[in-house]
């Protein structure tokens, strides 16, 4: 089977008024239906830049992107991004802002509408359809935006740290809901995140990158133990802390610019 996501000779660098900068360099990955993969690296290592060129909102440099077959040109709703921030309009209700992409794509059913209030019922989010999102905490506003992400029924979720700016428990909470939801519906994920923890506890590959430029220095395969058991009590497994350290020192040694 052809994987759903493939990336050839990814190549990108950003253009100034005196010099390019090489962003990432020759990088080649295959993702597999239905496989959560997590990119890792340091700080200018590319991580959010490759994103963005899976999404098409940017064109690499040289090499092609290709997502269910198809080569990657623009934006596409068999692709969802799904951001650190939640962006949710605040004059609209959280129903309101969960069936947005629908109604931008022209895809505003009935049926839809039904998945969507399932979706939400889903996300623990019952019983708040009419509110707005002031009303909700930060973890909930987080709910409403995977529910938009997922309400296009896209083949690939791209996540940008959508965790990060939560408190920790919450964040827990969420991985483990997001986790258990995207397995559920057989969805792909992409997680760009600077937390190792969370990386493998929600992955089936982790990828290291290294900078200057972006490349994959080494990818680590996820043991099925941990990668069948909720993000939660994934950590308290015996072989966690082992490949916590090991990613950690492919972390560290993919920071250096002589590595």
């Amino acid at each position: 089977m052809e994987p759903l996501v493939q990336l050839r000779d990814v190549t990108h660098a950003y253009l100034g008024d005196r010099e390019a900068s090489l962003a990432i360099e020759n990088l080649n990955l295959e993702v597999r239906q239905g496989e959560f993969v997590s990119l890792v690296g340091p700080s200018g290592c590319g991580k959010t830049t490759l994103l963005s060129i899976i999404a098409g909102l940017l064109r690499p440099s040289r090499g092609e992107v290709r997502v269910d077959g198809k080569i990657i040109s623009g934006p596409s709703p068999e692709v969802g991004y799904m951001l650190q921030q939640d962006y949710l309009f605040p004059w609209r209700t959280i129903l309101d802002n969960a069936l947005l992409g629908l109604e931008l794509t022209g895809a505003l059913t009935p049926e839809a509408r039904d998945n969507v209030l399932e979706l939400l019922k889903d996300m623990g989010l019952a019983g708040k359809e009419q509110a707005y999102p002031a009303q909700l905490s930060g973890g909930m506003r987080q709910r409403v935006a995977l529910v938009r992400t997922l309400a296009t029924d896209p083949d690939l979720l791209l996540l940008d740290e959508p965790f990060s700016a939560l408190d920790y428990q919450i964040k827990l909470q969420l991985e483990d809901l997001v986790a258990e939801t995207l397995r559920r519906r057989g969805k792909t994920a992409i997680l760009v995140t600077h937390d190792l923890s969370e990386a493998i506890a929600v992955s089936g590959r982790v990828v290291v990158l290294q900078r200057n430029p972006g490349r994959i220095r080494k990818i680590f395969e996820v043991p099925a133990e941990i990668r069948d058991t909720p993000p939660l009590y994934a950590r308290d497994l015996p072989g966690f802390a082992g490949l916590f350290h090991e990613v950690w020192k492919e972390m560290e040694l993919a920071g250096r610019d002589d590595a």
